[in-house]
């Protein structure tokens, strides 16, 4: 069965063993070639869960997901899905095997037998993508959180897949972290044409996505623009979510009567509504 999206979902379950509870319930979705899709929901929605799905460290309990055509169920076929969906996890300590940065970034193609002349051409590629050259002949555990991630993330670029799925990549970094790689994972998207599922708990990382799911209790529910979802802002609380200080402040200037659009997600947004009211 070849299916044209780079992800899709159809009628999958995933139930833990060790639990009488499903993880996930009837997820259907497609996540399109070249999409920005971020993923939010409170703890234990079932966030991670599905992104280790889409890479196929899971498998669905009942139903089918295919990776640019490919169906996770099939063993025979998992390196392949790999090689076409990488994945970067919370942590980059726990994804840095290596003792100086380029020989990190071609522990994976070297994993792959790629010849060494390929290899070499792809980690001064993807060093230069995530802007960390200069990095090349250091050491890791020197570099900080924000480049710590950044190296993990060129690790699975210099594996060409053509989807990169980060699981919750900030939640470990400061405030610099968290830009250098968001910015880093726009300019995949954007500049490199990569298709990204990005999981977060930082609205702000979210807004700047195509298109945006809420996940509750193991299901999807809510699904749209960043717009279209985070101007629910009473909605979204009540699933315990924040939103974006700019857009509660939108919400709360139209429950005093201020002619604002609530569907502002960004400051300049905000500068250029309150301008045209003066």
């Amino acid at each position: 069965m070849k299916i044209a999206a780079e992800i899709v979902a159809l009628d999958v379950y995933y139930q833990y063993a060790a639990s009488s509870d499903l993880a996930l319930k009837n997820i259907n979705l497609r996540i399109e070639p070249g999409e920005f899709v971020a993923i939010i929901g409170p703890n234990g929605s079932g966030k991670s869960t599905l992104a280790k799905l889409f890479n196929g460290l899971y498998t669905p309990s009942e139903g089918d997901i295919f990776v640019a055509g490919f169906n996770t169920k099939n063993q025979d076929d998992i390196w392949k899905i790999r090689q076409k969906a990488g994945m970067v996890f919370q942590n980059p300590d726990n994804q840095i095997v290596a003792t100086i940065v380029e020989e990190d970034v071609a522990f994976g193609p070297e994993n792959l037998g790629i010849p060494p002349e390929e290899i070499r051409h792809r980690v001064k590629e993807a060093l230069e993508i995530v802007e960390l050259t200069e990095y090349a002949d250091k050491a890791p555990h020197l570099l900080s959180g924000g480049q710590k991630q950044r190296v993990a993330i060129a690790g699975i670029l210099a594996m060409k897949p053509d989807c990169i799925i980060l699981d919750e990549p900030t939640a470990m970094l400061d405030p610099v972290g968290r830009k250098e790689v968001i910015s880093t994972v726009k300019k995949l998207n954007r500049n490199e044409g990569k298709t990204i599922v990005l999981i977060t708990h930082f609205m702000e990382e979210a807004v700047q996505a195509d298109r945006v799911l809420v996940m509750e209790k193991g299901k999807v529910v809510m699904e749209g623009k960043p717009n279209e979802i985070f101007s629910q802002v009473e909605r979204l609380k009540k699933l315990g979510l924040d939103v974006p200080q700019v857009t509660e402040l939108a919400y709360k200037l139209t429950k005093d009567n201020v002619p604002v659009r609530r569907d502002i997600l960004t400051v300049e947004e905000m500068v250029d509504c309150l301008c045209q009211l003066m």
